[in-house]
C-alpha cells in the first residue's frame, strides 16, 4: 500500500530535520580537525627552521590558509560560531589575517524570509500585520545568529522604531553547536592550552539559553538604562527605550537609534574629509572610548549587572560622537563577592601593586598550577593581560594564549564561570581600543568607582 503524497513529504521533512543535528557535527568535526592539523603540522615544520623571517613568514601563510578555513566554517555553519567569529575577529587575540577575514562576518547570518517574520509577528503580536504597522522594511538592517532587525513604524507611533524577531528553528542547532565545542575544548585542555577552556563553554551555553527570552532582555535593557540615567547627570551610553505591550519570548519592538556602526567610522570620517589621525579625530575616539569605558565601569563594578556583549556590530556612533550600546541579550549579574573581589583587583592593577594583584587574583576563585620561580610576578602579568586593556609599549596584540604570555608559566586549572562574561568585556574593550588606535587601562579609568564601592562596603579603609 502507498503512502499519499503529502504523507510522504512529511516524513521526508522529518527524516531531514533529524539528519541536520548528524550533518551539522560531522561537518564541524572534519573542519576543526584540518585546521588543528594544519598548526600541528605547522609547528613541526617550524621546529626544523632557523631563520627568524622564514619561521614567521612560515605562521603567517598558516593564518591565511585557516583564516579562509575558519570563515567557511563559520559562515557556512552560522549559528553558534558566528558569536565564535565575532570573539575571535579581533585584533588583539587572533592572528591579523583572522581578524582580517572573521570581522566581516558580524550581522551577515543568513535572513529568515519576510513571509515567516510576517507570520512569526502576526502569532507573536495577537494582531494583523497591516493593523500594527503603518511601515515596514522587508530586509533586515542586520541579521545575527539568532535574530535580525527590521525598521518599521507603528500605526500608534509618530517615530520609527526597530523590530528584532527570533530566526525559527535556531535553538536546537546551537544546542548541538555547544556540545561539540566542549568536546573539543576539553580536548585542546589536554594537548595545547594550559587554561580552563571547559567553564568557558559552560557559560557560553548558559547565556545563549537566556538570549532566546526576549521578555529577559527587554528587562535588562529597562533596568541597565535606569541605572546610567539614575547614576550619571547624562547616561555615557544610549539604551534603546523597550516599546510597552510589544514584547515577547521571541519579539521584541525597541526605539530606533539612528547611527552609524562603530566599524565603518572610518569610512564616515574619510566622506567627511575628517583626517582619522588630526585633532578632531582623535577627540571624538576618546570620547567614544572614554563613555563606553565609563559604562562599563559603573555597570560591572557598582551594580554588578552588566551588557556582557560589547562587540562591535553592538555598537552605534549618533550625533556628537554619543555612543550607543544595542542587543541585551547576554547579560551578566555577578554575585557581590566576585564584584567586590574585582574591584580590589582592578585597585591593585592601577597600582600596579604585585602582591595585592596576585592576592586578589586568587581570591577570586581562580586556581593556578605555577611552572616558574617568581609566581607573583607571572601572576600580576596574567592579570593584566585578562583584566585591563592597557597594552604594553610597541605591543599591537596581547592575547592571554600568546607564546610569551604567562599562561606558558602559570597554568589556569579552574576559573569561575561567572567570571567569563567579565573577561569577555574586557578583551572586547582592548579590541575596541586596539582598532581605534588609543592604548589605556580601564583600570586606571575605573580606579574611582572601584575605590567609592569597596568604601560603601566597608572593605576599604580611608
Amino acid at each position: 500500500m502507498m503512502l499519499p503524497s503529502l504523507q510522504l513529504q512529511d516524513l521526508h521533512e522529518r527524516f531531514s530535520e533529524r539528519l541536520v543535528p548528524w550533518h551539522r557535527s560531522v561537518q564541524f568535526w572534519v573542519r576543526a580537525a584540518d585546521i588543528y592539523t594544519g598548526y600541528k603540522v605547522c609547528q613541526l615544520r617550524a621546529r626544523f627552521v632557523r631563520d627568524r623571517e622564514k619561521v614567521e613568514a612560515l605562521w603567517e601563510r598558516q593564518h591565511e590558509v585557516a583564516a579562509e578555513k575558519m570563515y567557511s566554517l563559520c559562515s557556512e555553519l552560522g549559528g553558534l560560531f558566528l558569536k565564535a567569529a565575532q570573539i575571535l575577529g579581533k585584533p588583539d587575540l587572533a592572528p591579523a589575517a583572522w581578524v582580517k577575514r572573521l570581522v566581516t562576518l558580524c550581522d551577515q547570518a543568513p535572513a529568515t524570509a519576510f513571509e515567516v517574520v510576517q507570520k512569526i509577528l502576526e502569532s507573536e503580536l495577537g494582531q494583523s500585520f497591516d493593523e500594527t504597522f503603518e511601515q515596514f522594511d522587508v530586509n533586515p538592517i542586520g541579521s545575527a545568529s539568532i535574530a535580525q532587525v527590521h525598521r518599521a513604524r507603528l500605526r500608534s507611533a509618530q517615530s520609527d522604531v526597530a523590530v528584532k524577531v527570533q530566526h525559527p528553528g535556531v535553538q536546537h542547532l546551537m544546542t548541538v553547536d555547544i556540545h561539540n565545542l566542549q568536546a573539543f575544548v576539553l580536548f585542546l585542555q589536554k594537548t595545547d592550552i594550559k587554561f580552563d577552556l571547559f567553564s568557558l563553554t559552560k557559560e557560553v551555553q548558559k547565556q545563549i539559553g537566556y538570549e532566546f527570552d526576549f521578555l529577559r532582555e527587554a528587562e535588562a535593557m529597562e533596568r541597565i538604562r535606569d541605572f546610567l540615567d539614575s547614576n550619571n547627570k547624562k547616561s555615557p551610553v544610549i539604551v534603546p527605550r523597550v516599546i510597552g505591550g510589544m514584547v515577547t519570548r521571541k519579539v521584541l519592538v525597541m526605539e530606533f537609534i539612528d547611527g552609524i556602526p562603530i566599524m565603518k567610522l572610518g569610512d564616515e570620517m574619510a566622506k567627511r574629509h575628517i583626517d582619522p589621525g588630526g585633532r578632531i579625530a582623535s577627540m571624538a575616539k576618546r570620547k567614544i572610548l572614554k563613555n563606553m569605558t565609563l559604562a562599563y565601569g559603573q555597570m560591572i563594578l557598582k551594580d554588578g549587572f552588566f551588557h556582557a556583549d560589547p562587540h562591535p556590530g553592538n555598537i552605534l556612533i549618533c550625533k556628537d560622537s554619543e555612543v550607543a550600546l544595542l542587543d541585551y541579550g547576554q547579560v551578566k549579574q555577578l554575585p557581590d563577592d566576585l564584584r567586590l573581589g574585582y574591584a580590589k583587583l582592578v585597585l591593585a592593577l592601577a597600582d600596579r601593586d604585585i602582591p595585592k594583584a596576585s592576592q586578589s587574583f586568587k581570591e577570586l576563585g581562580i586556581e593556578t598550577r605555577s611552572n616558574c620561580d617568581d609566581e607573583q610576578r607571572e601572576l600580576f602579568h596574567l592579570a593584566e593581560r585578562m583584566f585591563d586593556t592597557r597594552l604594553p609599549l610597541g605591543v599591537t596584540i596581547m592575547s592571554p594564549f600568546a607564546e610569551d604570555s604567562s599562561i606558558r608559566k602559570v597554568g589556569v586549572e579552574s576559573f569561575p564561570e561567572e567570571l567569563f562574561c567579565v573577561l569577555r568585556t574586557i578583551q572586547l574593550l582592548r579590541g575596541l581600543s586596539v582598532g581605534l588606535g588609543i592604548n589605556y587601562s580601564c583600570s586606571d579609568l575605573w580606579r574611582p568607582i572601584a575605590e567609592e564601592v569597596l568604601l560603601k562596603a566597608g572593605r576599604l579603609k580611608r
